[in-house]
């Protein structure tokens, strides 16, 4: 297999091996993948961080000798620029800077300098590491597929703040229901608890993230709706308190450690 990397802000990845295909996921800069296929234009790629499967434009891949197949560092900054010579690349929050140390990346063979604040630090309890990880997502418009402040869904938004902690959750929000170990009661749930809801057919459609109590002592989740927002948890399931209506059904909660 071709081992290849994202050597721009944030590619499309599309169902099918076409611009007007729908958009699936998106690629980070300095993430890696391997190429399954690939026709005159387009590759299908596995991607290394979740091993999900997406087209991606020829034009948007370089081949690489050293794919991070291990964890590696993400930039948690948002003004993070990597000169790469013949042009500049505004790292996205979450991009993956490899190999990073004493101020450089390792980029197709060379020491790159990039002045990055990265997801090494300190220890912090799961719920403050967390929320910090979560703060620049909040309010970010909802994209089918997107996984950035910019733009997200669902579940890429629980499966980037997980990979900032450091854990490597699947792209799709079905996937990630069958990840970890069942939480039987919802007065059992802990901030950081994954929690799932599902649609007339008994489908899991929806993933949010459980969230310290308010100060009236409710559960709070935070989810991507329209927008990344901040609603109250119970029993029954997500209650908008603009709307005054229940958003999202519950199916159940999961604790991914």
């Amino acid at each position: 297999m071709i081992a290849v990397i994202c050597p721009l802000s944030i590619v499309p990845v599309r169902k099918e091996p076409n611009d007007r295909s729908e958009m699936v996921s998106q690629w980070l800069f300095g993430e890696t993948a391997e190429v399954l296929d690939k026709k005159e234009n387009w590759s299908l790629l596995r991607f290394d961080h979740d091993g999900y499967e997406g087209w991606v434009d020829n034009k948007q891949w370089e081949v690489t000798a050293t794919p991070n197949v291990d964890p590696d560092l993400r930039v948690i900054d948002q003004n993070t620029i990597a000169d790469l010579g013949e042009r500049q690349v505004l790292l996205p929050y979450g991009g993956v800077v490899p190999f990073f140390q004493e101020g450089s990346i390792l980029w197709q063979g060379e020491r790159i300098p990039v002045q990055a604040v990265t997801n090494h630090r300190p220890d912090l309890e799961r719920a403050d590491l967390m929320e910090f990880y979560l703060h620049p997502f909040l309010g970010a418009p909802y994209l089918w597929g997107g996984r950035t402040p910019v733009g997200v869904d669902c579940s890429g938004l629980t499966q980037m703040i997980f990979i900032l902690m450091g854990i490597y959750l699947p792209r799709d929000a079905s996937e990630q229901a069958e990840e970890g170990d069942v939480v039987e009661l919802l007065d059992l749930c802990e901030p950081g608890d994954l929690v799932f809801f599902d649609n007339v057919e008994g489908r899991i459609v929806h993933v949010g993230i459980v969230l310290t109590r308010n100060d009236e002592g409710d559960l709070r989740v935070v989810h991507a709706s329209g927008r990344v927002r901040i609603d109250k948890l119970d029993q029954e399931g997500i209650f908008n308190a603009d709307t005054k209506t229940y958003s999202h059904k519950l199916r159940m909660v999961r604790r991914v450690l």
